[in-house]
């Protein structure tokens, strides 16, 4: 950044999966069907016959892949991540389909400026929105990948999709997009409109729905406020996507309902200008600007 920057319970009605701390990685894998009970017994002999990891012995036994073992070491450790080709998530998740790469680690070199600066700060610092000049910045990325990391530091975390002129995250998460943040701000029962990423056991999102004749008006109303005090009982980190904020004053809106926002630049591509003016415009709703982020997504 560049500038100053358990227990089971249930969401939307949901029961969250169950807490896998001090499980054996053969139980954890039984429970995900990768392997049988038959087959974990064989590992088990294998391995106390030849002094190896459980791990290990079913590798030699060509049971299990070196990506199989690591899935049930990270839930062993409650750190959840996403095996490819058994995920609804787009490859654009990167932080849950490879938390050890560059990307994800810079993520979490990210998280932690935001915890300390933002999130640490204040009990009363929960929300945060993301915002960029233009589109094709990154902003829905960033907003995404971050929504992982911080669930997968075993915060309630809950990525609202506030851009209801072209909303990208029910793409990236795989997820129903008929019912959402529209439907709430216009007063409608939405029942399960947010949406519990079962792989990332902390992690919920709400997607923007059908997209409205009058985004900016439905912002604007002082249902957005209370739909913010509501889930900030039940939420640790609250991101928010935001549309554009060059074409229209709908992210300036979000910004100032939030309290807080971190604007998302793309090497290359942003315009010193725009970026400029967006900071200007977001200053001026009496929102702290936390800090930038470069992209090079």
């Amino acid at each position: 950044m560049n500038a100053p920057l358990g227990t089971q319970t249930s969401i939307a009605g949901q029961a969250l999966p169950p807490h896998h701390g001090g499980k054996l990685i053969g139980a954890i894998l039984m429970e995900d069907g990768r392997l049988s009970q038959h087959d974990t017994e064989r590992v088990l002999h294998v391995a106390q016959e030849r002094g190896l990891r459980f791990g290990e012995a079913a590798k030699r036994l060509k049971m299990l892949s070196e990506d199989d073992v690591q899935f049930a070491l990270a839930r062993q450790f409650d750190y959840f991540r996403v095996t490819p080709g058994r995920s609804a998530l787009s490859g654009e998740i990167i932080a849950a389909y490879d938390p050890n790469s560059a990307a994800a680690e810079g993520l979490r070199a990210l998280r932690s400026q935001l915890m300390l600066r933002w999130f640490g700060a204040s009990a009363l610092h929960q929300t945060l929105a993301v915002v960029s000049a233009d589109r094709g910045e990154g902003r829905s990325w960033i907003a995404a990948n971050l929504a992982v990391v911080f669930s997968q530091l075993g915060e309630r975390t809950l990525l609202v999709d506030a851009d209801l002129r072209n909303p990208r995250q029910h793409s990236l998460f795989g997820i129903d997009n008929s019912v959402g943040l529209s439907a709430l701000l216009s007063g409608r029962r939405a029942e399960n409109c947010i949406h519990r990423i079962p792989q990332l056991r902390d992690l919920s999102v709400l997607p923007a729905g059908m997209l409205p004749p009058n985004p900016q008006e439905l912002l604007s109303r002082p249902f957005f406020d209370m739909f913010l005090a509501e889930i900030r009982k039940q939420y640790d980190v609250i991101l928010i996507d935001t549309p554009a904020a060059a074409d229209n004053a709908d992210a300036q809106t979000i910004a100032a309902r939030a309290g807080c926002a971190v604007l998302v630049t793309q090497k290359d591509i942003s315009r010193a200008a725009r970026v400029r003016r967006v900071l200007s415009d977001i200053r001026e709703t009496g929102a702290q600007v936390v800090g930038s982020v470069l992209s090079k997504h």
